[in-house]
């Protein structure tokens, strides 16, 4: 079973987060609601998140400030941001935002099929830079394991690089095919930025399999690590 994606819902009013989990159930990921910037930050403190949706106007700790302190810290400096905003200040607030870390600054109110599309591309660039966590940690136990094994189990993994090359390629496959729909859609330049970076770590990946192959004189050591 596939594992869903968390959204974290950041707004102090009620009805604004009712509204948001409306318009985001169609992309049936687990919804996440926070009420202040305190009680997000401490969401992001145990769990992992594909995007924050951030409202800029609450009391005590408002949104760009949150946003300061989620980009401050590594574990969570990576989620993608989506400011919300029942105002317009004009250039120079839309530019704070992004200064603040967002990926995009909406203004209220917003077309739903709109949010709920650059939330789903945001989904899918997270689920599958896990899967490519997934196939780098299984390849990395796989390897130990032979070399645990010894002289016992000597033999060529022609079938175990075979399989990961296989599943490796299936993500590959699907990572193609999300770049080419960003291309067609003109996307945000981050989703755009995202999936690239998710086709260089793939494409690292298939380097370290192809050194691992008999008579390439590869190992272990050159599996790039995970990130």
């Amino acid at each position: 079973m596939v594992q869903k994606a968390k959204i974290l819902l950041v707004d102090d009013r009620p009805e604004n987060l009712l509204a948001l989990e409306a318009i985001l159930s169609a992309l049936d990921q687990t919804l996440v609601r926070a009420s202040s910037g305190e009680e997000a930050l401490k969401a992001l403190l145990t769990d992992d998140f594909a995007v924050i949706l951030l409202d800029v106007q609450m009391p005590g700790m408002d949104g760009f400030e949150t946003a300061a302190h989620i980009k401050r810290r590594e574990r969570t400096r990576d989620i993608p941001i989506i400011f919300l905003t029942a105002i317009n200040h004009g250039p120079h607030h839309t530019f704070r935002g992004y200064a603040a870390g967002a990926v995009d600054y909406i203004s209220k109110p917003f077309d739903p099929w709109v949010l709920r599309a650059k939330v789903s591309v945001f989904v899918e660039l997270y689920m599958k830079n896990c899967k490519l966590r997934e196939q780098a940690a299984l390849l990395r136990l796989q390897l130990e394991g032979d070399g645990q094994a010894g002289s016992r189990h000597e033999r060529e993994p022609a079938g175990l690089l075979a399989e990961l090359s296989a599943r490796l390629a299936a993500v590959e496959e699907q990572a193609e095919a999300l770049s080419k729909q960003l291309d067609d859609e003109s996307a945000d330049a981050a989703a755009v930025a995202t999936a690239a970076h998710l086709e260089r770590k793939l494409t690292g990946l298939r380097r370290a399999l192809d050194a691992l192959e008999p008579g390439t004189g590869g190992g272990a050591s050159v599996l790039p690590a995970p990130s």
